[in-house]
């Protein structure tokens, strides 16, 4: 079966291409936020996150697609009288940071990385970038500094507890950009809600909880944002996270609820279209065949292979021949990591594998147009 080595990670100073002076103009009285408004795209500048692509290779492990089958009871010997690792019904989607194996060193690296990402504002005009590589900065940013918080605070059952000063995580104002002090949630609404017009935004902010949208294991860039945001919206629809039928009803995740008065206000009608761009036979029979929608469908816990508690016990990994290996983990994280092994031999024998992308493509009347995200 498969199994997590704990390995360093080493974060650099950010390399940024064709640096260009940010100008140096005054913000309006009481609209700090202003600043960051995109304008139009003067230079073909593009900035390099190939650390932040190297860590999340190493730190993100995915669960593969979801079956739209609940996980069940955890197998026997999860625990004792205290139960550690997940007992969520959707253990088994979306994807895991490994919290349980980033060292001191690690965070603090992760720290440094997110401060380093902050400078980019001193040192670059990000206005005059293009909208992608605008958006891309943004989604990193987030990301970064919500692995940096829960891995600093870790071990967590639920990241939306946690604190900084004694104000809520995500709206405690640990990040500076440009001389304006943000939290994740104005990253979030005030920044990218309030200038990206397409819904496919909101699934690229990870918010550290299973019952959200998959963080990648790829950092966004200008080339690549669309896709991503494509595979995760593609993802979050289909899995039961998302999407779910009950009765004539249904029900999605709280998460739309929340983002409503961004993407969709007319809930019933914009959500429901929305969902239809991405849905897959099943949710579109769910669509078709239901005639209201409610909010109901949350899940809290964090998004980590350990859930987020460290356990005494440990298990040897034996490899797929039965071999035992030398690396040890606790038990409860062998055991959910062995349902992912199963459900990929599942995935496998059923032929549910593969996946095409297409990038770069310029059709006959597209010629020199940007894939960007509106």
């Amino acid at each position: 079966m498969g199994f997590v080595r704990s390995s360093s990670v080493h974060l650099t100073t950010l390399a940024v291409c064709a640096l260009a002076v940010a100008p140096a103009g005054a913000q309006e009285p009481g609209t700090p936020f202003a600043t960051f408004a995109p304008g139009a795209a003067t230079n073909t500048n593009s900035i390099d996150y190939d650390v932040w692509d190297e860590a999340v290779k190493k730190i993100v492990i995915s669960m593969g697609p979801s079956l739209r089958q609940t996980a069940g009871r955890p197998p026997d010997g999860y625990g004792t009288r205290r139960v550690y690792g997940h007992t969520s019904r959707y253990r088994l989607e979306g994807s895991r940071v490994t919290f349980s194996f980033l060292d001191a060193t690690i965070i603090g690296n992760l720290a440094q990385y997110r401060q380093d990402l902050q400078m980019v504002g001193d040192k670059v005009d990000l206005q005059s970038l293009s909208r992608n590589e605008q958006l891309a900065f943004w989604l990193n940013l987030h990301n970064v500094a919500m692995v940096e918080q829960i891995g600093s605070a870790w071990p967590v059952r639920q990241p939306r507890s946690l604190e900084i000063d004694g104000v809520p995580l995500d709206d405690a104002k640990f990040i500076t950009v440009e001389g304006v002090a943000l939290s994740l949630r104005d990253i979030r609404e005030k920044i990218v809600f309030a200038h990206w017009r397409d819904p496919s935004v909101i699934y690229g902010f990870w918010r550290g909880d299973i019952g959200g949208p998959s963080i990648q294991r790829e950092a966004y860039t200008g080339d690549n944002v669309r896709r991503l945001l494509e595979r995760g919206a593609n993802e979050f629809v289909n899995s039961l996270r998302g999407t779910q039928k009950q009765g004539g009803e249904l029900q999605v995740a709280t998460l739309y609820e929340e983002y409503a008065a961004f993407y969709f206000p007319d809930f019933e009608t914009d959500l429901r279209a929305h969902l239809a761009k991405y849905a897959k036979e099943d949710v579109a029979s769910i669509l078709a065949d239901t005639s209201r929608t409610k909010a109901v469908i949350k899940e809290y816990d964090i998004a980590d292979l350990a859930g987020g508690a460290r356990e005494p016990s440990y298990s040897f990994i034996e490899d797929a021949n039965g071999r035992a290996q030398s690396f040890r983990i606790p038990r409860a994280m062998g055991a959910l990591l062995a349902q992912r092994e199963e459900k990929f031999r599942r995935i496998m024998k059923e032929g549910r594998t593969g996946t095409v992308t297409f990038s770069e493509i310029e059709l006959p009347d597209e010629e020199g147009k940007k894939d960007e995200v509106e």
